[in-house]
């Protein structure tokens, strides 16, 4: 009896599972790069018609490389901007992107949420604060807005196409301030508020070209990077000069 129930739930666990593509899997940044944008498609493969009558729930992320970071308060003392507070983020996505069929909060349960780590403020992980920082949660919300602003984070609610619970699709905005390294995609579906399957796609992101030079150079070879950095800004100075005179005269 144990083994046909645990069969049952499994079979109803899997009866829906996702089916999906990228319309690209990755991004040359070059030097005139100034963002992209990824179409993320696919459909819901049944084995039976849905149990119940709970609508079907879509949610994508797409999320950058990880990063340490720490966040500061600054204060005026003595008439200047000092930093007087600062919270070190374990780890934080560079870029996080969530779309969703519906609100958020309404089509996922906050304890699927914290087990999952879906939304914006679960993505970012911080263990924990100096003893002498009050209110240690606001760095994080500080972060979140910051990187909002620079739409870096974002948060779309009703922007997934979902057809008859069978199709689905949506576009993701990528800015031009991206990290170079792989960016995970992970589409949802939800029921009832829970995760009922999850599919993971990747899209690496990479400096190319005249852009992938200039940066192999500057960290492989920063000495010769700091003597053509001084060579072209002088060059460039003369000229400058020259033409100036030429005008002048």
């Amino acid at each position: 009896m144990l083994a046909l129930m645990t069969l049952t739930f499994a079979g109803l666990a899997n009866a829906e599972e996702v089916v999906a593509d990228l319309s690209r899997d990755e991004v040359a940044i070059t030097a005139n790069f100034d963002g992209s944008d990824i179409l993320i498609y696919g459909a819901v493969k049944r084995e039976e018609p849905p149990v119940g009558d709970a609508p079907l729930g879509v949610i994508i992320t797409v999320s950058g490389p990880n990063q340490p970071i720490t966040v500061r308060k600054k204060d005026k003392r003595y008439g200047i901007w000092v930093n007087t507070e600062a919270v070190e983020v374990d780890s934080a996505p560079s870029f996080y992107s969530i779309a969703a069929s519906g609100k958020l909060t309404e089509i996922l349960d906050a304890t699927e949420d914290l087990r999952h780590k879906i939304s914006i403020p679960r993505a970012i992980r911080s263990v924990g604060a100096p003893s002498d920082v009050q209110d240690a949660p606001r760095f994080t919300d500080a972060l979140i807005r910051i990187r909002e602003a620079d739409d870096l984070y974002q948060r779309r609610d009703d922007s997934v196409q979902l057809f008859d619970e069978t199709l689905f699709s949506t576009t993701v905005d990528l800015p031009a301030n991206l990290v170079e390294g792989p960016y995970e995609t992970l589409i949802y579906l939800v029921r009832n508020g829970k995760v009922v399957d999850r599919h993971a796609a990747s899209i690496n992101v990479n400096k190319v070209g005249l852009e992938r030079w200039i940066y192999d150079l500057a960290h492989d070879k920063p000495l010769i990077y700091g003597i053509l950095s001084l060579v072209i800004a002088i060059s460039a100075g003369w000229v400058a000069s020259a033409v100036f005179r030429y005008i002048r005269f």
